[in-house]
């Protein structure tokens, strides 16, 4: 998401590197193309004129000009400015009441729908409540449907009400069904409209009042860059909401909405959405989106999103057969389908320090696996348990039933082979083995 913006930070940071003698030139020079860099990423002229010389006061005033590594230094000072930019610490959502009443806003196409049912899920499988939705965008039947399919997809009760198109009698309804249901969380679907008017700000000031949420959260598309800043800012004006949600970013967005909307608002970013699947949402920390914008990843995030989808008994289990080398491609099938859960395949790759930039190019997207999974549901389950069965006639069938080529499953099998044989040294090494094959691998140190 931010792949432009970090070319062009560690393009400014060159202006250091090989300096014979750094000066308040140099680094004035560093800090003009960072603010080149920042109004290319849509943040606006002042906030980036405010962050640079924020950036070039602190650095003047920690030595920079006398460091021994000053490029390091100057980039550790733009990662603590942009976390302060962006909020410093992550703030959670109010769970209050008996219950919870969340009430989501944002303009019509801003993904409050689809964020509606990603914060029930993560609510019910992160949070462990029982969370209700509500379908109060009464002028558009689809967004109603919308709900219904993703509340059956995450197995979460929708209210909806055929015909009722009062908006704060059907939201009280729903707090009315969650009391009686037992349900602790009720998350409220708001309408939205393509552009600000005033009949929609006075519906949503009324629902707002009427219904009196413990948290009102506002979904801006940031992919509309500063005018998503500005629809929040009006937004803010009317409901004084208390967290804001960036949906899209994982699209081919500039930035400027992330690292600007907690400046103006004053109100934190508490949830990004990546994806269109249901567990396409992050809870927003402004640390690790400043280590993914100065290209360092964010190994953190990777781990916690691996944990949420590998099992600890079924790890145990696998490793045992890893160990055995009785790995086989069941096993290998059931990894891929993990990975998958966790999100775009590019996106989780650039958590990986240096990943990002070497992935800019590469087309690499959900589809990844595709072919990998064909070929292997193309063989017999005794082929999947023992691979060795697999003859140069059996090659030939799976090719054919997977819509690949010979080729292809030969090279599936042979790196399968290899990854296989690599795994069982690594879970069978003894301690100075495993620190001897780490060595021989130098990407993989530390």
């Amino acid at each position: 998401m931010f792949d432009s913006l970090t070319d062009k930070i560690e393009s400014a940071f060159k202006v250091m590197k090989g300096q014979g003698h750094i000066t308040e030139i140099n680094v004035a020079e560093t800090v003009k193309e960072i603010r080149k860099a920042l109004l290319d990423a849509d943040v606006s002229y002042k906030i980036a004129k405010e962050f640079t010389n924020d950036v070039k006061e602190k650095a003047i005033g920690q030595g920079v000009l006398t460091a021994v590594s000053p490029g390091q230094l100057m980039i550790k000072i733009m990662h603590d400015e942009l976390t302060k930019l962006m909020g410093e610490e992550s703030v959670d959502i109010a769970l209050e009441g008996n219950p919870t009443v969340i009430l989501v806003a944002g303009l019509q196409g801003s993904g409050k729908t689809t964020f509606s049912a990603k914060l029930a899920n993560h609510l019910k499988n992160k949070r462990k409540k029982s969370p209700l939705l509500a379908a109060c965008d009464v002028y558009r039947p689809a967004a109603i449907d919308q709900l219904k399919v993703l509340g059956e997809q995450i197995d979460v009760p929708v209210y909806t009400e055929d015909g009722n198109k009062e908006p704060v009698k059907l939201a009280k309804k729903a707090i009315d069904e969650a009391k009686n249901m037992g349900n602790d969380v009720v998350v409220i679907d708001t309408a939205g409209r393509l552009a600000i008017d005033q009949a929609m700000m006075d519906e949503i000031s009324n629902l707002h009042k009427s219904v009196k949420p413990h948290e009102t959260l506002f979904v801006v598309d940031a992919m509309t860059g500063q005018d998503a800043v500005n629809t929040a800012k009006t937004f803010n004006d009317v409901l004084d909401y208390d967290g804001v949600v960036l949906t899209k970013m994982d699209g081919d967005t500039r930035g400027g909405a992330a690292l600007t909307v907690r400046k103006v608002v004053n109100k934190p970013i508490k949830f990004v959405g990546t994806g269109e699947t249901v567990e396409g949402l992050d809870v927003f920390y402004p640390k690790r989106m400043s280590d993914r914008i100065l290209g360092m990843g964010d190994i953190v995030s990777l781990v916690e999103k691996a944990q949420d989808q590998f099992d600890q008994e079924q790890a145990q289990k696998l490793q045992s057969k890893i160990s055995k080398n009785q790995f086989d491609f069941d096993d290998f099938l059931s990894q891929i389908k993990q990975i998958k859960k966790m999100g775009n395949v590019k996106d989780l790759m650039g958590m990986i320090p240096g990943m990002g930039k070497a992935l800019k190019n590469v087309d690499l997207d959900d589809d990844a696996f595709k072919g990998i999974e064909a070929i292997i549901y193309s063989m017999t389950p005794e082929e999947r348990k023992n691979p060795k069965l697999i003859n140069g006639s059996r090659r030939r069938r799976i090719a054919e039933g997977s819509g690949t080529s010979i080729q292809e499953v030969n090279r599936l099998i042979k790196q399968f082979g290899e990854t296989r044989k690599m795994m069982k040294n690594m879970t069978g090494a003894s301690g100075k083995k495993a620190k001897r094959m780490m060595g021989n691998m130098p990407n993989l140190k530390g």
